[in-house]
């Protein structure tokens, strides 16, 4: 069923605040009202019940929406656990591995920052080191990436944790052929999926990496608090949760001691899993071509934006469109102009189109580039104007910056 045919029904579905710009469905998405709706109902129905809900339905529940998710992600369910966010999903890949001192975990200079330093956290732990490859957005291209990881690789490394899509730089880095080069050389492959799911097409099960994690919540449009960790069979007995609970001694045979560890962590709130099924028809009900009609026409107006952009500020903008999915970060601020200091959260020019003109966009600050990055999303609610209106606003903050 397609549910609208225009843009402005399309974003009557969201709770979108319509005094603001949203540019930012990139950190934390947007959960349509259905979503949550069909989640308060949830929510209704457990409370009705807590011991029927947490004792005898929750499994069948987690399991119904593992399955859909494991379609999308192309992987069979038994190896797809639910966790709360790609970051934890990286902490519990790496804190269950074990370094050997001087051994090594490869990432580049893109890596979120959350994870780096669940990276360095672990090597501290074990006197293994992080080591990273400084990948220049200039002349940046899926090639040159993929030249500079596999050339950084060595004897001691043992893992390279690697980005699906970039946060900061907003890039789609060739993990295929990155994975595909390191075949027979031993170094395992931790895929930092946080931004892919629903933004490229997936098919684990192909891809061939030991670990992948992803958000639910961003693409996908789940409730905060939906992720998943794919893990090869091979790996699944190594690999515990963050939280270890009452799986980890069970004598159950119907299901795995993976699932089960995984699938119980304690009392919570797991409605945003069980969600995440709903949010899957959700998207795939937007248009006639279902996601993958979705994943095309986002990729299709952020490259335009971002070229419009560009040339409205006369600023060259060389990413292959490949490399571009639903984000785009844009060379457009100066890095000189209104530096922030060190004890501020955001940047000066980020607060003044927040408080100021109602646009809600996160700026990077990428000295290697020579700018500040203005990362664009753009999902089914987003429109030319919402772009026009980001382009209007830093106009004339640089204008009044500059006089």
């Amino acid at each position: 069923m397609v549910l609208c045919d225009t843009v402005s029904d399309l974003k009557e579905l969201w709770q979108l605040d319509p005094s603001f710009t949203f540019l930012n469905h990139g950190s934390f998405g947007a959960t349509p009202k259905s979503i949550l709706a069909e989640q308060y109902r949830l929510h209704l129905h457990i409370e009705s019940q807590p011991v029927r809900f947490y004792q005898r339905e929750i499994e069948s529940m987690l399991d119904a929406s593992r399955e859909k998710l494991a379609t999308l992600l192309g992987v069979d369910a038994e190896g797809v656990v639910f966790v709360p966010n790609a970051t934890t999903g990286v902490n519990a890949v790496l804190r269950s591995l074990r370094f050997a001192p001087g051994e090594e975990i490869l990432i580049t200079d893109h890596e979120y920052n959350a994870c780096r330093n669940a990276a360095e956290f672990v090597a501290k732990r074990d006197g293994a080191t992080v080591r990273v490859v400084d990948v220049p957005l200039a002349g940046v291209t899926p090639q040159r990436v993929k030249d500079l990881v596999l050339g950084a690789v060595t004897k001691k490394t043992r893992l390279l944790m690697i980005d699906h899509v970039t946060s900061p730089t907003a890039l789609i880095f060739p993990v295929q052929e990155i994975i595909d080069g390191l075949d027979g050389t031993g170094v395992e492959v931790l895929v930092d999926g946080a931004h892919a799911p629903g933004m490229v097409p997936l098919d684990l099960t192909t891809l061939g990496a030991h670990y992948y994690t992803g958000n639910c919540h961003k693409w996908l449009c789940s409730p905060k608090g939906a992720a998943f960790l794919y893990v090869r069979e091979d790996k699944r007995p190594q690999v515990r949760p963050v939280t270890i609970s009452h799986g980890a001694n069970s004598r159950r045979t119907d299901r795995t001691i993976f699932r089960q560890e995984f699938d119980w962590t304690g009392t919570g709130d797991y409605s945003p899993y069980i969600m995440v099924g709903k949010s899957i028809e959700f998207v795939e009900s937007l248009y006639r071509g279902g996601i993958s009609e979705l994943m095309s026409i986002n990729h299709k107006k952020v490259l335009e934006a971002g070229k419009a952009l560009c040339e409205r500020f006369d600023v060259p903008w060389e990413v292959p469109p490949e490399m571009i999915g639903s984000m785009a970060s844009l060379p457009i601020l100066p890095l000189e102009d209104e530096p922030a200091p060190a004890n501020r959260r955001f940047d000066p020019i980020q607060d003044r189109l927040y408080h100021q003109y109602g646009v809600e966009v996160p700026i990077i600050s990428w000295p290697s580039s020579g700018h500040r990055l203005v990362r664009i999303s753009r999902q089914a609610y987003n429109t030319e104007a919402d772009y026009e209106r980001l382009g209007d606003a830093v106009a004339e903050i640089l204008s009044v910056s500059r006089h």
